[in-house]
């Protein structure tokens, strides 16, 4: 790109939270976001506040994220960065309107789906992709590769630390499959952070997450949005290591199969063959 020009940088997930922290951010240092978010009023308010173009998707809905990656691939020759940042956890297992595990399609199929509809794009670009994950995926996934939507088991804790995991083992196969074609991708943890993903989840998870006393203990948004800030204008190989997870701006611990390239290499093939590509 010529000196001066900014860039443009895609965030899902950008309605509110850590990507609406982070996209205000971005925004600040000179970078051309784009504000995707499932809430229209919530997403249409924080694009108008930054000046910024938006789009709407719901990644329970398979159809709409196909929609998304038609529409970023038409209007933005450019996509210097792809924050996969959407998601959450949910209560009881419930299967979206594509027939899986909510989620693990809001979490890893939707955006898998996503950055592989964009790949031409991010290629061309030679661009970051960038995960939001979680230290859940070290606390609370029990990762079974042939019980990925929890049919034998389930619960909502361990099903978001799969989910989380699964995130790391996409990007360290993301790396390996495109990294020779100048796609660069990490993962990260954005802390603990006072925001409202798990009000669909009951019990402990939504009591830290929405009282206003264990509220006080968490990770503000903008400060977990400046760890996806921190990545998205960092320089691979210079400022982060491509294919690594990061927590507090270093490279942090993750689950044990995180390293386990086989198994990476298993879940992309599986989760390709789970939304037909």
């Amino acid at each position: 790109m010529t000196g001066g020009e900014s860039r443009t940088i895609v965030i899902t997930g950008a309605s509110d939270g850590i990507g609406a922290a982070a996209a205000q951010q971005l925004h600040d240092a000179g970078d051309r976001v784009v504000v995707v978010g499932r809430d229209p009023a919530k997403t249409r308010a924080v694009a108008e506040r930054i000046g910024a173009p938006w789009h709407l998707a719901d990644f329970a809905e398979l159809s709409q994220v196909r929609e998304l990656a038609a529409s970023l691939g038409e209007r933005y020759p450019r996509i210097d960065v792809l924050a996969n940042n959407a998601g959450g956890i949910f209560g009881d297992r419930a299967l979206t309107a594509d027939g899986f595990e909510k989620t693990f399609q809001v979490n890893h199929l939707a955006p898998f789906l996503l950055t592989n509809l964009l790949r031409e794009r991010l290629v061309e670009s030679a661009a970051a992709v960038i995960q939001t994950s979680s230290v859940a995926a070290r606390r609370f996934a029990r990762f079974d590769i042939d019980d990925l939507q929890g049919e034998r088991r389930y619960s909502a804790s361990a099903a978001y630390g799969n989910a989380k995991l699964a995130n790391v083992l996409f990007t360290k196969e993301l790396q390996r499959r495109w990294g020779v074609d100048g796609v660069n991708a990490v993962a990260f943890h954005p802390g603990a952070v006072a925001t409202s993903f798990a009000s669909a989840s009951p019990g402990s998870w939504r009591f830290v997450y929405t009282n206003p006393l264990s509220r006080r203990l968490l990770t503000s948004a903008e400060t977990g949005g400046s760890r996806l800030t921190w990545l998205a204008l960092g320089t691979p190989g210079v400022d982060w290591q491509p294919g690594q997870y990061y927590e507090r701006n270093r490279i942090g611990p993750t689950n044990k199969a995180a390293d386990d390239p086989l198994l990476a290499r298993e879940l992309w093939e599986r989760s390709a063959a789970l939304v037909g590509l």
